[in-house]
């Protein structure tokens, strides 16, 4: 089995404008934790405004599939494929 390497993705999230507003990948954990520690001293005192994550994945691929709500705009609802005009009625 080939052994696949790790990438890690720092992602920051505004809620205020419903989409992702930061995307770095890095190969070296030391750097993303860094940057990680950065990104949220950078945004200390706002955090309830922004999420900010720091996830290691084969890919981006990978990481759109298990954190996809990330990466559509806040006028998709997590839920909205769940929410039929039927169930609104």
């Amino acid at each position: 089995m080939e052994r696949h390497r790790t990438v890690y993705f720092l992602l920051v999230y505004s809620f205020d404008e419903g989409k992702l507003i930061g995307q770095q990948e890095f190969t070296d954990s030391n750097a993303a934790t860094t940057a990680y520690g950065q990104a949220e001293a950078d945004h200390r005192g706002k955090l309830d405004k922004f999420e900010i994550v720091l996830v290691g994945a084969d890919s981006i691929e990978t990481v759109m599939k298990t954190h996809g709500h990330y990466f559509h705009s806040s006028d998709r609802s997590l839920f909205s494929e769940f929410l039929t005009e039927d169930l609104l009625a």
